[in-house]
């Protein structure tokens, strides 16, 4: 530096963690309900090592009814929004996301939801 002919040598190093949702409960029992009747249950979704804002999405299970239709009895809702937002100490906030089933035709799953940010993780 400043016409100097040393060298001067720096060595980076640093970890990379790479974003993950949790959820709370891990996994979701729905209760057997008499056909066209709705059940629901909530899941907090809790979004970790996010270094910027994204949205989640849902992928939702198709299913086989007995008679061969296919349908989708589940459905989703974000009361407080999909958008995973980080707070000023870095943590991102903590998502509800509302399930409810609902089928006219006789049906048992054992399925899974796919839950999704903007970069596929």
């Amino acid at each position: 530096v400043n016409d100097n002919p040393s060298q001067y040598k720096i060595t980076l190093s640093g970890t990379l963690k790479s974003p993950k949702l949790n959820f709370d409960p891990p996994f979701l029992i729905m209760m057997p309900v008499p056909l066209g009747v709705e059940t629901e249950a909530d899941i907090s979704i809790i979004p970790q090592d996010y270094l910027r804002q994204s949205q989640i999405c849902v992928e939702l299970p198709q299913i086989e009814a007995e008679d061969g239709d296919r349908i989708y009895p589940f459905s989703v809702q974000f009361p407080g929004g999909q958008d995973i937002v980080l707070s000023s100490d870095g943590k991102s906030n903590q998502l509800i996301c509302h399930v409810s089933f609902r089928s006219s035709k006789p049906v048992s799953v054992l399925g899974n939801m796919c839950f999704v940010d903007r970069e596929g993780n």
